[in-house]
């Protein structure tokens, strides 16, 4: 009986034990956690008090550079104030290199992606040296002078060295693609087209494997990049096996493109003012997509992807640009006495395009669209001689200047240059 009691004393004293070790663990838990959460609540307090992080930023800053280098790239909506005020530009400051770069600049006119590299001083958040490319080749450097505060002004000029380029491809898809494929400029391209544009319609007259040649001038810099574009010295578009070489020819008063014979390959207007494009419609009797009865077409329609530059295909003036009624938005030129010619549909005008302005032949006017009574993408191109409408495809147009006398015996000196450098290209001699 003893040993039993004895027995049920121990358990109970050693549940007892176990009860104690289970609090103890409990409280002293809650007693470290309760401190440890404590101990973050106070150093949070210490690093948000607003007197800490002005110790820690001015110990910092002891550490880093007085001048900071920034390299801003501009994005869509930013302003040449808003840039500045992001860095804590003062705007007095602001005001003087403002004044100073308007001089060669529009700063309401920011390009996207276009870098602004500035150098702060960060002892009192003034701009020690502020520079702005220009354009490719030129660049303004504002310089501040410590003695008045002001900045001294100095533009830098890229040194560019040209180079003769030679460039030759078979065309498979199109001349565009073929071009490209030789990492020819865009702007070479396009200069290649409107040379050629006079004579040949690039959707109908080019086939699979005809070929073409190109020798231009490339101006570069440095690092071998190319800069800008100049002359298309040489060209040549061998359709069906036949060879249209042309040359250029620099001497004043009868600058431009030859061939062989000394013939300028320039006409009053151009055969096609749009490149790539497939003539959809031509000039003549035909139903109406959208009226739905038959009536003299008196255009020529071509249809191109929607944002398609169109050139004026002659020089002159602007008799208007606007609205046209079922033509949408369209452009009237007038060129001399005889020719005018009409560009109807187009999504919107090209930059500086109104009433009055003089255009030159190959210069981009406006772009493709579907404006008024079209069903699709396209240009309606007409030809008017003395206000009659004619059929601008089989028009026989007025060539171009033929080089005589003292002008041909220079035109055959160099056209004989020409023929030996493009040679040397090929074998690779220069």
């Amino acid at each position: 009986m003893f040993h039993r009691l004895k027995i049920k004393i121990k358990i109970k004293n050693e549940f007892f034990l176990l009860f104690l070790v289970l609090l103890v663990t409990v409280v002293s838990t809650g007693y470290h956690n309760y401190s440890k959460k404590k101990i973050a609540n106070n150093y949070k307090e210490i690093v948000e008090n607003i007197y800490f992080k002005k110790t820690i930023n001015h110990i910092f800053s002891k550490f880093e550079p007085r001048f900071k280098k920034i390299s801003h790239k501009v994005k869509l909506g930013d302003t040449f104030d808003s840039i500045l005020n992001q860095y804590d530009v003062k705007i007095e400051e602001i005001a003087i290199i403002k004044k100073k770069l308007s001089k060669k600049l529009n700063l309401n006119n920011l390009n996207t992606n276009q870098k602004i590299l500035f150098t702060i001083d960060q002892n009192n958040d003034s701009i020690k040296e502020f520079m702005f490319q220009i354009s490719n080749k030129e660049r303004i450097i504002l310089t501040k002078d410590l003695e008045n505060k002001n900045f001294k002004e100095e533009i830098l000029l890229t040194k560019l060295k040209k180079e003769i380029i030679y460039k030759e491809n078979i065309i498979s898809l199109s001349l565009y693609k073929s071009a490209v494929d030789q990492s020819i400029p865009i702007s070479v391209i396009i200069d290649f087209a409107r040379i050629y544009g006079f004579q040949v319609d690039f959707q109908r007259d080019i086939r699979k494997f005809d070929k073409f040649q190109i020798m231009y001038e490339a101006f570069m810099d440095e690092n071998k990049r190319i800069i800008e574009t100049g002359n298309i010295l040489f060209a040549n578009l061998i359709l069906s096996g036949e060879d249209n070489s042309l040359y250029f020819f620099d001497k004043e008063g009868s600058i431009g493109h030859y061939d062989k014979n000394g013939k300028s390959i320039q006409k009053a207007l151009m055969k096609t003012p749009i490149n790539g494009a497939r003539l959809s419609s031509p000039f003549g009797m035909r139903k109406h997509p959208i009226d739905g009865f038959n009536k003299m077409h008196k255009g020529t329609d071509f249809a191109a992807p929607m944002g398609t530059p169109i050139m004026a295909s002659g020089s002159g003036v602007i008799k208007k640009a606007g609205w046209c009624g079922g033509g949408g938005n369209c452009i009237v030129i007038k060129h001399n006495s005889t020719y005018q010619t009409i560009y109807a549909h187009m999504s919107k005008f090209a930059k500086g395009m109104r009433s009055g302005v003089r255009v030159n032949q190959g210069q981009t006017i406006g772009y493709v669209g579907s404006t008024g009574k079209s069903t699709g993408p396209h240009l309606h191109y007409e030809v008017l001689i003395n206000g009659k409408r004619v059929n601008s495809q089989t028009l026989k147009l007025p060539s171009g200047k033929v080089l005589k006398g003292n002008e041909r015996k220079i035109f055959e000196t160099k056209k004989i240059k020409l023929n030996v450098l493009k040679s040397e290209k090929i074998i690779g001699y220069n």
